[in-house]
């Protein structure tokens, strides 16, 4: 065999909590790969790891496949023996994280076009059923889909796309069995149970009814980058091989999708980029006939359509408002020249959605990093925003899909408040809450805990929040275990919210941070925009000296600190261990995307040519050259680094997973140090990982007992 699975060297710990000096590590073959690029020349000596599609589901695998998977299965192998006296405290963990939730559990009902539709759980299911109730809800219930049934006999399966046609008879609903988001479409009639011989593969999962209950809008993806590129239509019924096609996206940094606006009106092209947007629209009384563009697309514009009226209502930066603002124009002259401003731009705060109801305009906002929700009448009697006492909380506007209501539905939880769902009557100014989420178990209780906000300065003077919760119990010095967080790209902010399988941490005696670095929009557009492109280096930094921050004010030490990360998250990781090592007794790299210059240079794969406008195109000198000097994989030294676990989906779409299992097999060749070092490749799914509610807290459960074992934890 062309990879050699050998010694290399006994693993010895900083303490005893992982036996593995018994154990030998795997050792993939270095097979080198000349890679060069503006006169740069890397030596990639584990890019033999990379496989396409077809080889992955080949039924007979040929020679490179059968040594990818054997080191993938080695690597899986050696975590399994390495962490084998674990595996009590594993199922302990997760028979408490289980204990936790309320298993036959149900979602609050929401009411549209005449029916109540509710999501609930079976006690010792792992799938939701989908169910509905007619104009009442002491109604019959009426099983939509039960996923448990469907699932049955997959590893994975996912439901998503439910869309349910406006005369309330069919159903469309799109299943993704492969952990690779390619969706297939399936045709439901729920009246007499039927699944229509309409079969729609290689779909976003997206899709939209026009208003004659038999034409359907859908959007397909690229099968090999799997960007969503066309919409077709199609009619119930006819064979999809006469589906017609009704736009290609062309340009390789766009993708598209359809929608419908609230009002049942319209239905909406939407094509986007991360600088740039556009929309077409069409009514949708007539699903035959031709779009119409609403703006054409223009390089940093971006704009997002709703409906009332006569207008069109436009979420937008136009006129260089960073932190967005509402507009509005005529159905019928709707090129930019003609919008004007609802609520203007403001530099304090951004604007991150509005809803429209018939007597109420609804604005989502965040200002100094906090949600609020801002009620405004259209006749201009009232303009208030809802009250919020805690110091920090994530909120956001629920289901609301009825129009004509004077009730706004919208969910609160903060890091010590379980999540709730309200509702707010808008008439006479109460609240009714309708759910909280239940902790089972019997020990929460919100008063155990403590939640606060703290303010790091970063090495160029920008403040930087740190959101911490920890048991009321626990004491705060440089014994104390803690494990911070972040994610920090995209522009997504991570809102402080609770967790309940948290609670095994702080329960433990772990403070958890959530650090609000550069790269999400916790602090604005702003600070989005310097925390991507040629000032990405501000995410990695920005982490970095929260870091430091929480040592020197004794909340913990290096040898106590602990950082995880997920996706872009786990890029950040790869980028931190690579700066600064020594603040970190043990890092989670969770489906982390590390082999960023490669990446960015190929684009075949998916997701690449989207994220230019993110990271830079690497086909451009200055942004290889900086890319380089933090990619992860490019990066890694000879050096000690922390005990580290890395996690991956042999499926993943969105990060390969050769990018971790490369990133494994060079650190292990070059780092000096005898800490563990674990790759964990789950060969059945992809970027989201299980599929299942217990299978996902099973996953959880591995992660925390790395941190706690590390802290000789595991009897408690």
């Amino acid at each position: 065999m062309a990879m050699l699975l050998s010694l290399i060297f006994a693993i010895v710990p900083k303490n005893d909590t992982m036996k593995t000096t018994h154990i030998v590590a795997p050792k993939a073959a270095k097979k080198p790969t000349k890679l060069e690029k503006h006169d740069d020349v890397r030596i990639d000596d584990y890019f033999w790891m990379r496989l396409s599609d077809a080889q992955k589901l080949a039924a007979e695998k040929d020679d490179q496949t059968r040594n990818v998977v054997d080191y993938l299965h080695a690597e899986n192998e050696y975590y399994q023996e390495s962490t084998a006296h674990t595996k009590d405290f594993q199922e302990t963990l997760f028979q408490e994280m289980k204990g936790r939730i309320k298993e036959d559990d149900s979602s609050v009902p929401y009411k549209d076009n005449g029916y109540f539709y509710i999501t609930r759980y079976e006690t010792g299911k792992q799938y939701p059923i989908f169910s509905r109730k007619k104009e009442t809800l002491a109604a019959k219930e009426e099983i939509l889909f039960d996923v448990n049934e469907m699932a049955t006999g997959f590893d994975y399966y996912q439901l998503g796309g439910l869309n349910i046609s406006e005369n309330n008879q069919f159903a469309v609903f799109a299943t993704d069995t492969v952990s690779r988001r390619q969706y297939t479409l399936r045709i439901k009639n729920l009246e007499t149970g039927e699944i229509y011989k309409d079969v729609i593969e290689n779909t976003t999962g997206g899709s939209v009814w026009a208003n004659d209950n038999r034409t359907l809008f859908y959007t397909k993806k690229d099968p090999v980058t799997l960007r969503s590129e066309k919409i077709f239509r199609h009619v119930l019924g006819t064979p999809t091989s006469e589906d017609i096609e009704v736009f290609h996206e062309k340009e390789d940094t766009f993708g598209t999708y359809v929608s419908k606006t609230k009002s049942n009106k319209y239905i909406i092209i939407g094509s986007f980029s991360t600088l740039s947007t556009e929309a077409q629209f069409l009514e949708a009384d007539n699903p035959t006939g031709s779009f119409k563009m609403l703006q054409t697309r223009e390089k940093n514009l971006e704009y997002s359509v709703s409906h009332y009226k006569n207008d069109f209502y436009l979420l937008t930066n136009k006129d260089d408002a960073i932190n967005f603002k509402l507009m509005k124009t005529s159905v019928d002259q709707t090129e930019k020249k003609h919008w004007v401003d609802v609520i203007p731009h403001r530099a304090d705060t951004l604007l991150e959605d509005f809803s429209i109801f018939k007597e109420y305009l609804i604005l989502e906002e965040r200002n100094n990093g906090l949600n609020k929700i801002r009620i405004k009448r259209w006749d201009e009697k009232e303009d208030y925003y809802l009250p919020f006492s805690e110091e920090t909380y994530s909120v956001g506007v629920y289901e609301n899909p009825e129009f004509d209501t004077d009730i706004i539905r919208y969910s609160y939880n903060s890091m010590t408040t379980p999540a709730s769902v309200i509702d707010f009557n808008l008439t006479n100014k109460t609240k009714d809450i309708q759910k909280e989420q239940a902790v089972l178990g019997g020990k929460f209780q919100k008063e155990n805990y403590i939640s606060k906000r703290v303010w790091a300065t970063a090495r160029d003077g920008k403040k930087v929040a740190i959101s911490l919760v920890y048991h009321k119990d626990t004491v705060l010095n440089k014994d104390t275990p803690l494990m911070q967080y972040a994610y920090g790209a995209y522009g997504y902010t991570i809102s402080d919210g609770f967790s309940t399988t948290r609670l095994s941490l702080l329960d433990r005696g772990f403070v958890f941070a959530l650090t609000h670095i550069r790269g999400g929009q916790y602090l604005g557009r702003a600070w989005y925009e310097d925390g991507k492109m040629l000032s990405k280096k501000n995410t990695f930094t920005d982490f970095i000296d929260c870091s430091k921050y929480l040592i020197e004010n004794n909340y913990t030490s290096a040898a106590h600190l602990y950082a995880m990360g997920g996706s872009a998250g786990g890029l950040l990781m790869g980028a931190i261990v690579n700066m600064n090592p020594e603040l970190y007794n043990g890092i989670i790299a969770a489906v982390p995307f590390v082999d960023v210059i490669s990446t960015m240079l190929d684009e075949s794969i998916p997701l690449t040519t989207g994220e230019y406008d993110e990271w830079g195109n690497p086909n451009d000198k200055e942004y290889y050259m900086y890319i380089k000097s933090y990619s992860p994989y490019d990066q890694v030294a000879a050096k000690a680094y922390p005990n580290m676990l890395i996690t991956t989906g042999y499926f993943d779409s969105q990060v390969q997973y050769w990018e971790p299992a490369k990133w494994v097999a060079k650190l292990r060749e070059l780092k000096t140090d005898t800490n563990m070092l674990f790759l964990d490749t789950n060969m059945e799914v992809g970027h989201g990982g299980a599929s299942g509610r217990f299978d996902a807290l099973k996953d959880t459960a591995k992660e925390y007992t790395f941190f706690l074992a590390l802290e000789n934890k595991l009897d408690s």
